[in-house]
């Protein structure tokens, strides 16, 4: 299992959201389909069919807690699985 898999079990898994690396964070959703957009240090993710924008910055290089939440919910409410 490689890093962004494990990363991907560990935020569904609702493991420490306050742990997980910004830059990892952003690999994870590329490699889910998502485009990015950046604007300063906010990094602007969207993807056809999610009707979420997520918009995430870092901090002391990594997400936000409420960030990682809203990932996971986003993740959970349109069953984007990982390698599709």
């Amino acid at each position: 299992m490689g890093k962004l898999e494990k990363l991907y079990e560990h935020i569904l898994l609702r493991r420490s959201d306050a742990n997980v690396s910004f830059d990892s964070l952003c690999g994870l959703l590329k490699r889910l389909g998502f485009d990015e957009h950046i604007k300063g240090d906010h990094h602007i993710f969207t993807k056809d069919g999610v009707e979420e924008i997520l918009n995430i910055q870092p901090k002391d290089g990594k997400g936000k807690p409420y960030q990682v939440k809203q990932v996971r919910n986003v993740i959970l409410k349109y069953q984007i699985r990982f390698g599709e």
